[in-house]
């Protein structure tokens, strides 16, 4: 389980806070984030966060907590076995999937970068998921997430950013009201930290799950959506999942969503945790082919 690191930057966490409650506005192009996703991963493959181009005033956190970006997980090298990055050219946001599952000290991380034109960081917030995390193992997540299929889609068969954000919010939407409806496709499959629902049946539907003990409001919101791949990502607060905190706002996690015809292909989670297994009485995985829903000995995580 990791040591939560406490060093904070220059500026104060509440003028932290309300940077990162404000969305990036200004559209700048693909090419520009795709130099900054490299950039980004290849610092952390050399354990360098000087190479990251910074803005003035820019700011960086961990699991919600604003840090010194030279103190974070980008400070040490790791041994990066696969990425998936997507570019948001509205936003002139990006986000980037790592998996480092062979590294001596493995990791799931999501990141999300906010950019000036110029391609200059002026936001930057991973979700760094290891040991003692929810239903962590990077060997697993690793083995089915290289093995989906993330193509491009072609330009006659792209949904609108509005349709393919509104699949992914009625899917947290339904953790605070189980009657609404969420459009999954068929197939469709959850990746849970190692738990992949795709092992019930793969060419089935597999991303409905029964509903939380209590109806949550899934708050903080912050998006990337890629229109080109289908892709949206989003960064919240998972309230009530982790016994360890209080409810409200809850734990910091990352939905990441596939989206194909206005439904839902592919769901990933990565969630974070203050206790092993959130103190939901799930340290040891499930048996092969299980979910992570109430059967599984502990609550479901999900729509």
């Amino acid at each position: 389980m990791k040591t939560v690191r406490t060093t904070i930057m220059l500026c104060s966490i509440a003028v932290a806070g309300a940077a990162f409650a404000a969305d990036a506005r200004a559209a700048c192009s693909r090419e520009t984030l795709q130099k900054l996703t490299d950039t980004y991963v290849n610092a952390q493959t050399a354990g360098k966060p000087a190479t990251l181009p910074l803005a003035k005033g820019a700011v960086y956190a961990e699991n919600d907590k604003p840090l010194d970006i030279a103190k974070g997980v980008l400070a040490g090298p790791l041994k990066i076995d696969f990425t998936r990055s997507f570019h948001d050219t509205t936003q002139c946001a990006a986000f980037t999937e790592i998996v480092a599952a062979t590294d001596a000290h493995p990791y799931v991380i999501h990141t999300r970068m906010e950019a000036t034109d110029k391609g200059e960081v002026s936001k930057m917030e991973s979700v760094v998921t290891d040991e003692g995390d929810w239903v962590f193992g990077a060997a697993e997540h690793l083995a089915v997430t290289k093995a989906e299929k993330w193509d491009e889609i072609p330009k006659d068969k792209r949904d609108t950013r509005q349709a393919i954000q509104a699949a992914a919010d009625a899917y947290l939407n339904n953790w605070g009201e189980p009657t609404l409806p969420v459009p999954h496709g068929t197939p469709c499959s959850r990746l849970e930290g190692r738990v992949s629902t795709a092992a019930r049946n793969p060419e089935g539907q597999a991303c409905t799950m029964g509903a939380f003990p209590e109806k949550l409001n899934v708050t903080n919101r912050r998006y990337v959506i890629d229109e080109n791949f289908g892709a949206v990502v989003i960064f919240h607060n998972f309230p009530w999942l982790d016994a360890g905190i209080p409810k409200d706002p809850g734990t910091q996690a990352s939905q990441m969503f596939r989206v194909e015809g206005g439904k839902n292909r592919y769901i990933h989670e990565v969630t974070v945790c203050t206790t092993a297994g959130c103190g939901r009485g799930r340290p040891a995985g499930p048996p092969p082919g299980a979910g992570a829903g109430p059967g599984a000995g502990g609550p479901p995580p999900g729509n």
